[in-house]
């Protein structure tokens, strides 16, 4: 009895036609000079966990349902007396994704999370931090159609960061467009 290995679809993708399309347009001669997605890390601050720990597992437990991954709560690094704040307290939540769920994860919020948002006509191609990277923030969390809207107590965000191993930002736009990344405007060649 054989059993069948499954590649999620988007990595099948990249190996099909996104590298051979930043090949042809950057002039890699190897693949492993063709930048790749390392990483997808998922970032939540509740705000009002000083006061109400529960909060804080709530924001765990929807990050656990929208990602697939056990979410972990991020602690305060110092004290802030105004904010009644002390080192070590939870006050938000967070997740990293890798292969398998990374590329799950991208599927979904390319084709099912994003178009759900109101009035939605793409992402910011201004997010890209000089380094391959990009932050994506998501204002509300029922955009995900994991979370039951009833269950809801407080709409809140998230942020979301695609970490690349491109050297450059014009490397990870094309590599996060051609994964299927719905961005705004289309970036003008300078031929």
């Amino acid at each position: 009895m054989s059993t069948v290995k499954y590649t999620p679809r988007l990595a099948d993708k990249y190996t099909q036609e996104v590298i051979p399309a930043l090949s042809k347009k950057f002039g890699y001669k190897s693949v492993m000079q063709t930048p790749k997605l390392e990483k997808i890390c998922i970032n939540r601050g509740v705000n009002g966990a000083v006061n109400d720990k529960k909060l804080v597992d709530i924001a765990i437990d929807e990050l656990t349902t929208i990602t697939g991954q056990k979410a972990v709560p991020t602690l305060s690094k110092k004290d802030i007396s105004n904010f009644k704040l002390r080192k070590g307290m939870p006050i938000g939540a967070r997740v990293t994704l890798r292969g398998e769920k990374m590329f799950e994860f991208l599927d979904r919020l390319v084709s099912v999370a994003l178009p759900r948002v109101r009035d939605f006509k793409g992402v910011s191609d201004k997010a890209f931090d000089g380094r391959g990277n990009y932050t994506l923030g998501v204002t509300e969390q029922i955009i995900f159609p994991e979370i039951d809207i009833d269950k809801v107590n407080k709409i809140t965000g998230l942020d979301i960061t695609f970490v690349t191993t491109a050297q450059t930002n014009e490397e990870a736009y094309e590599l996060l467009k051609e994964l299927g990344m719905p961005f705004k405007n289309i970036k003008k060649d300078n031929n």
